[in-house]
């Protein structure tokens, strides 16, 4: 399976580390050495790189992470493939516009049949490559579309179709997945194969401080993750977790200054 990562964050927060560390299990330490990428989103657009190859041994990686670029919100994958031919199409993260912004996805698991499921039908955004991720993605955006369309939708509204999209997608399979719409962070937590082959919760790990929240397939450098728990959608704003769907979060309440 892929790995994930993702940060939101109060400021632009260096992210060198996590990010190394991600590109070791892209080929060195670990077998995830079919494509990487990385979304840095700002201002409702996104600067996205992604490379079907190793990030352990690209050269654009190296240029990248030398730089130590600073963001406040960031998902980033490395894969491994299941499904689809090793080209630029099949690497994530993906993007697509939707009301006006960029919105980017990254998937790990696995879904087989969704392109035949009724529940995911992606009629106005349609992949570009044979993921089932990125068909998932499609789905997706499909479903926000309707809220997107009457301008930006209520967090409720948003975390609402997020918590049943990921509902209907883990009856397929693995289904943890990273979403952005440019303000928020929203993740999904289900299970993935370990070590040892067993497809088993936890899908995330979650680590956070006073100025920033970490999400990571697996725990990546520092001390302090935790599994995020099977089933549990969480989002994100600016390093805090303004809603979950193992409770209620007052509506607007991300909107307070921090």
């Amino acid at each position: 399976m892929c790995e994930l990562f993702a940060v939101s964050a109060r400021y632009p927060t260096s992210i060198q580390a996590p990010l190394g560390e991600l590109a070791r299990h892209g080929g060195e330490t670990g077998p995830h050495r079919d494509g990487w990428g990385i979304a840095y989103l700002d201002g409702g657009d996104a600067f996205v790189v992604r490379e079907a190859g190793a990030a352990h041994e690209s050269e654009l990686r190296r240029f990248l992470h030398e730089r130590d670029r600073r963001a406040d919100l960031v998902i980033a994958h490395v894969r491994h493939a299941t499904q689809g031919e090793l080209s630029l199409r099949n690497t994530q993260p993906f993007q697509r516009e939707l009301g006006g912004r960029v919105h980017v996805f990254a998937h790990n698991g696995m879904v087989p049949g969704i392109e035949r499921d009724r529940r995911f039908r992606a009629r106005w955004t349609r992949p570009i490559g044979e993921t089932d991720s990125e068909h998932a993605f499609c789905a997706l955006i499909d479903r926000l579309r309707p809220l997107w369309d009457r301008g930006v939708p209520e967090l409720r509204d948003r975390f609402d179709e997020v918590v049943a999209f990921a509902h209907d997608l883990r009856t397929l399979g693995p289904a943890n997945f990273l979403y952005s719409d440019g303000e928020l962070l929203f993740a999904h937590s289900h299970r993935r194969r370990t070590p040892t082959g067993a497809i088993e919760p936890p899908g995330l790990h979650v680590r956070s401080d006073d100025e920033a929240t970490w999400i990571a397939s697996v725990p990546l450098t520092g001390s302090g993750w935790r599994p995020l728990p099977e089933g549990r959608v969480i989002a994100l704003h600016r390093g805090r977790e303004v809603a979950s769907s193992a409770r209620t979060v007052s509506p607007g309440a991300w909107l307070s200054p921090a």
